[in-house]
């Protein structure tokens, strides 16, 4: 028989995640410290799991991000239950958590929020994520739904597509005629390039591809964390890099970036991917995304 799962347990898991201690989550939760102590070993018991690594903060072990993500939802399905049946109090709004990658957040993205009704009363937290990674979010039970570029559904989650954002490998005029005179293929392997932080690897992807696997980009790089700041850093002659073909359109109509292989664009399909809730404040997000992309992105 399978153990049940006492729900004021599995508040305080999660209240402890959330707040990185237990005697944060025992101020949270208006319970002494021992309580919670308690509360999470026998839910340990139960489960015959770990469920916490007492770091600081706490981080919740592989199974305690099944239990963490379990609590959200149910946290999300009482609000939605209290809400319909007008049980809500003081009527306050719904926060939905989503992950976003950031050339998303600086192109299409953000409309998505002055289009859902203001009479959903929903408020957004925006997690910024790479959208390789937007889906461990999901999967720890950090955010309720995720913008990804994996059409492998997180357990627990229903996937669609979005669409597809065109990267086009771009570069300053000037910059251009001084390090791109050459053969386009072996001159990527030695001059400066832009990119996000550490762990992008997109432009390095597109040399390999380019150069039939014999390196990535140069060594020579700078990393600007931000979307729009990684266009600038492009456009002000720091390197070359591949920019979202909304960004860098404008720009090469300026003539403050040009083409530096045409035929050569980048496209990346995006996915949705939520929770598998019966939820309306979910639902209506998810068709506003979906209906915001479908005007934004190639199909």
């Amino acid at each position: 028989m399978m153990p049940d799962l006492p729900l004021d347990q599995l508040r305080t898991l999660l209240a402890v995640v959330d707040e990185g201690t237990f005697d944060a989550a025992a101020a949270a939760l208006h319970v002494t410290p021992s309580a919670i102590s308690q509360r999470v070993k026998a839910l340990e018991q139960r489960t015959g799991r770990v469920l916490l690594m007492r770091s600081k903060p706490v981080r919740p072990t592989e199974s305690g991000e099944v239990l963490v993500r379990l609590a959200r939802q149910v946290a999300r399905l009482e609000r939605d239950a209290f809400a319909e049946l007008g049980l809500s109090g003081t009527g306050e709004p719904t926060r939905v958590t989503v992950a976003v990658n950031a050339d998303s957040l600086a192109t299409w993205f953000l409309p998505v929020l002055s289009r859902v009704p203001p009479a959903s009363r929903l408020y957004f937290e925006l997690r910024r994520e790479d959208e390789d990674h937007t889906a461990a979010l999901l999967r720890e039970g950090v955010v309720m739904a995720a913008v990804t570029s994996s059409p492998d559904p997180v357990p627990g989650c229903s996937v669609r597509a979005l669409g597809r954002m065109r990267y086009l490998p771009v570069a300053a005029p000037d910059f251009a005629a001084r390090h791109l005179t050459g053969p386009m293929a072996e001159a990527l392997l030695r001059v400066p390039v832009v990119v996000f932080d550490r762990r992008d690897d997109f432009q390095d992807g597109f040399v390999r591809r380019l150069t039939r696997g014999h390196g990535g980009a140069s060594a020579l790089r700078h990393y600007v964390p931000t979307s729009e700041g990684f266009v600038e850093a492009v456009a002000a002659g720091l390197g070359w890099g591949l920019v979202p073909e909304a960004q860098a359109d404008p720009l090469l109509r300026a003539g403050r970036l040009v083409g530096i292989a045409p035929d050569r664009s980048v496209d990346v399909p995006l996915y949705w991917q939520q929770w598998k809730l019966d939820s309306p404040a979910l639902a209506q997000v998810a068709e506003t995304v979906t209906a915001t992309a479908a005007g934004a992105l190639r199909t």
